[in-house]
């Protein structure tokens, strides 16, 4: 996925208000951009970093500019190593389909059809993608986006407490049992990232919830991409590391 057009970027001053985000360029003007982020953002903000965002050009938006990428030191023993990670979740889905039509996830491949955002569940739900191909069961895939590093290359997931993220595992355990395939997505956009696991400390009740879907049968990938301020690619397998708790 190439940013066109490309982005531009400037220095973090602040972040309030969930959505509302200050910079500063580097003719020292400040400006306020749109934060697509809904979580806490937990190790993605730290003061002065470098970032990255896009320009809609639209001047019907408030907020024209959007928050894209963020430049964060991560620890590996005594020393840190510079890691980028693209904090516009909504980035997310759309970098998993492209990897799936591109054929680069096996166990995702021989689907004829792909669709977005379909209506499903008891709950209320819509899956994010949904492949089918009318020869073998559906496959339901609920993506979540991963920028929660805790060195070493260490990550985690979720960043903050989410019922949503529980009512998705459910909702993914019953299409299990109602026969058809169902895959919780880690996209990790964090080049410090090689391990995913639950947050336990964060979010215990969604650790056990995962643990739970896993044991009915929801299968768990784990994905990493490269990121640069020109591009985001899907393009490796990660580690998956559940400790019984």
């Amino acid at each position: 996925m190439r940013f066109n057009p490309s982005l531009q970027s400037g220095n973090l001053l602040r972040r309030y208000k969930r959505f509302l985000t200050d910079i500063a360029l580097s003719d020292g003007k400040e400006i306020t951009i749109h934060c697509p982020n809904t979580g806490s953002m937990k190790n993605c903000q730290p003061e002065n970093a470098r970032i990255w965002f896009s320009d809609s050009k639209n001047p019907k938006r408030k907020l024209p500019c959007t928050w894209e990428l963020v430049e964060i030191p991560v620890k590996y023993g005594d020393s840190e190593k510079m890691s980028l990670a693209c904090v516009n979740t909504g980035r997310a889905n759309a970098l998993v389909q492209e990897a799936i039509e591109s054929q680069t996830i096996p166990e995702l491949t021989g689907y004829k059809t792909l669709k977005r955002e379909v209506k499903y569940g008891e709950e209320n739900s819509r899956i994010d993608l949904l492949l089918s191909d009318g020869e073998k069961p559906d496959c339901y895939i609920e993506v979540k986006s991963v920028t929660l590093a805790t060195n070493n290359g260490f990550g985690e997931f979720p960043d903050a407490v989410t019922t949503r993220g529980q009512k998705h595992l459910r909702e993914l355990e019953a299409m299990v049992e109602e026969g058809h395939r169902a895959v919780l997505l880690f996209c990790v956009q964090h080049t410090g990232i090689e391990v995913v696991s639950p947050a336990d400390s964060i979010d215990p009740a969604y650790g056990k919830a995962l643990r739970q879907a896993m044991a009915a049968g929801v299968e768990v990938l784990v994905w990493g991409s490269s990121i640069t301020p020109e591009e985001i690619v899907l393009d490796r397998p990660l580690t998956l590391k559940v400790d019984d708790v």
